[in-house]
């Protein structure tokens, strides 16, 4: 069986390995590490020749060759060609292959990255600039960049989301914003007054950096880890509950986290703050105790219904985020938002199922009591519009009696009007007037009774029968007791004179109609004395002034226009009363005491 060697992938040491079918296929390291012969032969290696990075198989010793250059690359020569650097982590000198991939180092057993350490070494020694910038994911709050110790002149490199932070042997020195800057003396205000940089290309310094992630970490989920005990005020039992939900969180204090929180680990990221599994985070006590006390003391100043309670999570969310940020603030950071997404309710707890039974009850009795109410207040309004409804259905009756007999009473005065303008238009055709037709008919009724022939002796008879005649012939011919009261009142009087002569002295005579006597127009009733009439209930009309025509002599005139002329009536003049002197009634333009004029 042939014999190699086969490097280690752990601490890039050398170890003795054989070929064939019965040889070992595992080896340990005295590192400690089991090198499996079979996956860890595959080497990776820069090869002297080209440079290139390549992949040979350690198996074939000193016959493996580049697969670029076909230089050999596995011979003693390149196995022996050691490098320094020093530990990233307690700063002792190593040495190691060229080709190796990481050292553990035998002092503080840090694994470190062989090429990272042997490019920094590169770069103090001959003095090349290194660009610095972020090289973290974005849940990453803050982030030390692995590179220590730069050289006068390398370039820091931040971002629009970032801040970073500068130290120099231990001191937290400059904070820079978003930007391109050249580590020089001039651009390091605070490091200018406190060391004097070396000016040689060898004068590196002791320096790092840390970035600080300005932007909002989104969607940190939390939750409880046990339940918040608490006292529902409006059941009077206690209940155990739990929370869970999500906050954001960003930095607003970049030095005062790094100096506080962070301190000299090599970052902060989501999973630090609340921690998981056996990681407690930073702040996952300070969470879990504000929202533990204060989700409590919420519910219990606002009275909040437990079974109702997912109708007040914006609520609580913003109480429990101002309360969190009073601490956080200490620390450099905020959370903008808080969300308590769920609350956890005992459903198997008896205090529980207690309390939904008598939530349950006391909704029962206020639906039933507001049922009741409802149906009162219904057959209140029922009473109230049935009564109301009678009331009217009366009040429509007995003006419905009334504007019948209104109508009835139209009707006739209607009907009367009509047949005696048919009359006085017959007369008006047949060429004589009203008190012509009149003495015609009294002539007609005289000869009708004989006003010679009667018992009464003579001719006083016949003249005491004309008065009789003439008191019942207003039923005779239609006529209004206004038009025939002239003719009434004469023969009246001739009637009482001749029958007061020849009756005896216990005889009266017809009495007269009283002279303030009146006809109803509405209902026909006639020789009313009273303001109203008794059968309708019409007032009795108001007697039309009269007036004497200025035109023709006319006089005794009720109408608007004289019937002789057509003159109109005059305008009755208006009365005002004087400002000056007080006289009152005053009918002429001028007042009669002091002379002022109307309207002045």
């Amino acid at each position: 069986m042939a014999k190699f060697s086969i490097e280690c992938p752990h601490c890039g040491r050398y170890a003795e390995a054989n070929t064939g079918f019965f040889a070992r296929k595992k080896i340990n390291c005295s590192c400690g590490n089991v090198i499996n012969v079979r996956t860890d032969k595959l080497a990776s290696r820069e090869c002297p020749h080209c440079g290139n990075t390549v992949v040979f198989d350690q198996s074939k010793g000193d016959d493996a060759v580049c697969p670029v250059c076909h230089g050999k690359i596995n011979t003693m020569s390149e196995k022996q060609q050691l490098e320094e650097f020093s530990c990233e982590q307690c700063g002792v000198r190593l040495a190691t292959v060229k080709s190796a991939a990481t050292y553990v180092c035998p002092v503080c057993d840090h694994e470190n990255d062989v090429q990272e350490r042997l490019t920094q070494e590169k770069i103090k020694k001959d003095g090349l600039a290194s660009i610095i910038k972020y090289e973290g994911d974005n849940e990453t709050l803050v982030w030390k960049h692995p590179i220590e110790d730069f050289n006068l002149g390398s370039q820091l490199i931040v971002h629009e989301s970032q801040e970073a932070i500068f130290f120099r042997d231990g001191q937290a020195l400059d904070l820079f914003k978003a930007g391109r800057y050249t580590l020089e003396t001039q651009q390091l205000p605070l490091l200018e007054k406190v060391y004097q940089l070396p000016t040689d290309t060898e004068g590196t310094f002791h320096s790092e950096v840390y970035y600080i992630n300005m932007a909002t970490q989104m969607g940190i989920k939390w939750g409880t880890d046990s339940k918040v005990r608490l006292f529902d005020p409006k059941s009077g039992l206690h209940v155990e509950l739990g929370a869970s939900g999500e906050f954001n969180i960003r930095v607003v204090n970049s030095r005062k986290l790094l100096l506080k929180v962070v301190g000299t680990t090599g970052s902060l990221d989501q999973e630090q703050i609340l921690g998981g599994g056996n990681n407690k985070g930073y702040f996952r006590s300070l969470v879990m105790t504000q929202v533990k006390s204060y989700l409590a003391q919420t519910i219990k100043e606002n009275k909040i219904n437990i079974l109702e309670i997912d109708s007040e999570l914006m609520r609580l969310s913003l109480a429990l985020r101002d309360q969190i940020n009073v601490y956080l603030d200490d620390y450099g950071l905020s959370m903008p938002e808080f969300f308590v997404n769920r609350i956890v309710t005992p459903d198997d707890d008896p205090n529980f199922r207690r309390m939904k039974e008598q939530y349950a009850e006391q909704y029962l009795l206020v639906r039933q009591e507001q049922i009741r109410k409802s149906e009162a207040e219904a057959a209140a309004q029922r009473k109230e519009v049935e009564a109301t409804t009678a009331a009217r259905m009366k009040i429509i009756g007995a003006q419905g009696e009334a504007e019948a007999l209104k109508m009835k009473a139209q009707a006739e005065a209607e009907a009367y009007r009509m047949q005696a303008e048919a009359e006085a238009m017959e007369m008006k055709m047949k060429g004589y007037t009203y008190q012509q037709e009149t003495a015609r008919q009294v002539g007609l009724e005289a000869m009708k009774n004989g006003i010679g022939g009667g018992e009464g002796g003579g001719a006083l008879g016949d003249i005491a029968g004309l008065g009789i005649s003439l008191g019942a012939m207003g039923s005779v011919i239609g006529m209004t007791k206004e038009a025939m009261s002239p003719i009434f009142e004469g023969g009246s009087q001739i009637g009482q004179s001749v029958g007061s002569a020849m009756a005896p002295e216990t005889t009266h005579a017809p009495t007269a109609p009283a002279a303030d006597a009146w006809d109803c127009a509405e209902c026909g009733a006639k020789g009313i004395t009273s303001k109203f009439c008794p059968e309708c209930g019409s007032k009795r009309p108001e007697a039309p002034s009269a007036w004497d025509c200025a035109a023709c002599g006319t006089k005794g005139i009720t109408s608007k226009f004289c019937p002789e002329c057509g003159a109109k009536r005059p305008e009755a003049p208006t009365a005002w009363d004087c400002p000056d002197c007080g006289t009152k009634g005053v009918t002429g333009k001028f007042c009669p005491e002091c002379g002022r004029k109307r309207g002045e």
